[in-house]
């Protein structure tokens, strides 16, 4: 989700007094006039935020029974999940120091689930979403260094990598004519713009669109409803629980309702993405010597059919506090020195910042799991994150477990909620940079 307006001044009111906050971040102080006339609507559970948490949740929800509304401002997947690589691993990442931490335990059956739900058997049809490969590789960079961190990765995970003979390598690294240590990984890489696709199809009137403008959370006492107001009324929503799963905008959420807990952390990234005609599909790993992988590659296709890499790893952590300029000097450079066989003369290259938002962690560590949780001192808002995209699953057990715990039980019934436009897809962050620099060029 894009930014939520954050409350004024004048919303800083007692959290034991009814909150209203004004509807539009720009306006003065003063009170906003309301219309007279109001309707009310009630649901079970109304969940903010339409990345693939929210919309992983709110199909298991749904599939409960339970009456529930999926409320996002921008368009469905928008930041950080359509910024997602698409990798559904089972914990390469956190055996990189050679042993297994209680991260990599408990996303091990990850993949399971996720194939699971793409053929249909598991707690969410995934049936309309696209894979992009069954597995991915890491290759270790020319280090010693390096070498060995990758065979005591494959030791770690416990029989779940095969190293490759040079026949088996993907054809990029094939082509370079020369011997990697190269090991495939047999986890799932998504199309994740079709994965949200799929999770709203599911829900063919349960995505909605809220302007923020319009709308506004107003808590009394313990508990929170949410105001809408359209023409010439207001419409309150209320729910026993709202649960906020908006990624980085869960913190704007929180301070509107003048929670202070959960708190949250970004582990913020500026990522590449190099538009070429290669034709090379890749999907993996290059290791260096720290525990993140030196360079992680993943591939999308371009709606004129060429392909896009996407590179995270190292160079997209490290790479936020570089400029635009620096950091594509810095993705070339690394490439050329990783695989000087490939002319990647011709390319357009791109960049784009994100915010991974996750529950704040002492030291700033990486959580080991999904978060869900209580909103503290409000009895009807939950708070959830997954961490990580392999964990949305786990993230909407977590959920469905606190309702249960609560005694939140499922109506079995379905309000109509034409009373808001239907929310989108949003758009793919390849498809809005190099659309742009097409038109300009």
């Amino acid at each position: 989700m894009a930014s939520i307006p954050k409350p004024s001044a004048a919303g800083q009111a007692s959290a034991t007094a009814t909150r209203q906050l004004p509807y539009n971040r720009h306006k003065s102080q003063d009170a906003v006039t309301m219309p007279e006339q109001a309707t009310s609507l009630h649901f079970d559970t109304v969940v903010i935020g339409g990345g693939i948490a929210g919309l992983w949740l709110s199909n298991r929800l749904k599939n409960a029974g339970y009456n529930n509304l999926l409320l996002e401002q921008s368009g469905l997947g928008d930041n950080q999940s359509v910024a997602s690589q698409g990798m559904i691993h089972g914990g390469m990442k956190y055996a990189l120091a050679g042993a297994l931490t209680g991260a990599s335990e408990a996303i091990a059956d990850m993949p399971k689930h996720w194939a699971d739900c793409l053929a249909g058997k598991g707690d969410v049809d995934l049936r309309g979403a696209s894979v992009l490969s069954q597995h991915f590789y890491m290759w270790a960079s020319p280090s010693v260094t390096a070498r060995v961190t990758t065979f005591f990765a494959s030791k770690a995970l416990r029989g779940r990598v095969d190293n490759l003979a040079a026949n088996q390598y993907p054809p990029l690294l094939q082509a370079a004519q020369r011997k990697f240590d190269v090991y495939k990984l047999v986890d799932l890489v998504l199309d994740v713009p079709s994965v949200v696709k799929a999770l709203r199809d599911n829900l063919p009137e349960n995505c909605r669109l809220i302007d923020w403008q319009k709308a506004r959370l107003v808590r009394t006492g313990d508990r929170v409803h949410l105001e809408i107001s359209n023409a010439d009324n207001i419409l309150k929503i209320s729910a026993q629980r709202f649960i906020f799963t908006a990624g980085k905008g869960n913190q704007t959420l929180l301070e509107n309702i003048a929670c202070q807990a959960p708190e949250m952390q970004t582990r913020p990234l500026q990522q590449v993405m190099v538009k070429h005609k290669l034709g090379y599909e890749f999907y993996g790993h290059c290791l260096g010597t720290d525990k993140t992988p030196r360079l992680t590659i993943s591939s999308h296709p371009a709606d004129d059919g060429e392909l896009i890499w996407y590179l995270g790893g190292s160079l997209a952590e490290k790479g936020v506090a570089l400029s635009a300029e620096e950091l594509i000097q810095r993705a070339q450079q690394e490439l050329a020195e990783l695989m000087p066989w490939i002319d990647l003369s011709t390319a357009q290259w791109a960049t784009l910042n994100i915010d991974r938002a996750e529950p704040k962690q002492h030291n700033f560590a990486r959580p080991d799991k999904a978060f869900a949780g209580r909103a503290e001192g409000v009895s009807n808002v939950y708070v959830g994150w997954p961490t990580k995209l392999t964990l949305a699953p786990n993230m909407a057990n977590e959920m469905l477990a606190q309702l249960q715990a609560d005694q939140i039980a499922p109506s079995h019934r379905q309000t109509n909620c034409e009373f808001l436009p239907e929310a989108t897809l949003a758009a793919t962050p390849w498809q809005l940079a190099f659309t742009a620099k097409d038109a300009t060029s």
